[in-house]
């Protein structure tokens, strides 16, 4: 009844597009981006709904009040205390490792405003635990989520990183002027 409800509002309705080429293994890291908007996170649970597919998220720890600490939290939210250093990174890894499956959704630019300094957790957590990055893309202006590539983590993080940016330039968010892939 959801997958068809959601399948019905974001292709039916709202007109997108998915354009996924890639497998989904038992573990995997969803690299998303352009992150400009609250929309997205709309957008990405009403795909991963109608698709089938469950994975948790990392969200600020802002976002985690009461009532909607109680309802991300159902919907996979993990909450991130960006002021704090902590070892988030090494527990998700050992948690992915202990798993039978595991699937997270991380932005790598950690904000929606522009940043070109994109944060690489996503891809040492893939890293540490063996584990492949899909790179999803949202593309508002031709209304498509796309996935063509899948990144395996082979320790050039500088060179990765840089293939990753370099398969998002394309990609329009919602409000392109936030953002950026940097100097790629």
């Amino acid at each position: 009844m959801i997958k068809s409800l959601c399948r019905y509002i974001l292709y039916k309705r709202m007109g997108w597009k998915a354009n996924v080429t890639e497998p989904h293994p038992d573990k995997y890291i969803i690299c998303l981006a352009p992150h400009t908007s609250n929309w997205d996170f709309i957008i990405g649970l009403l795909y991963s709904r109608a698709e089938g597919i469950k994975s948790n998220f990392l969200m600020k720890r802002e976002w985690f009040f009461w009532p909607l600490g109680m309802l991300f939290r159902r919907l996979g939210g993990i909450p991130v205390w960006r002021s704090r250093h902590s070892n988030m990174t090494d527990s998700l890894a050992s948690a992915a490792q202990e798993a039978k499956t595991f699937h997270l959704c991380i932005t790598p630019e950690g904000t929606r405003s522009p940043n070109p300094e994109w944060r690489k957790g996503f891809y040492f957590i893939a890293a540490k635990s063996r584990m492949p990055i899909l790179l999803y893309g949202l593309d508002y202006g031709r209304k498509l989520i796309e996935c063509t590539r899948t990144i395996i983590p082979n320790g050039d993080i500088d060179g990765q990183m840089r293939e990753i940016k370099l398969y998002f330039k394309g990609f329009e968010g919602l409000k392109p002027e936030n953002f950026t892939t940097g100097d790629v």
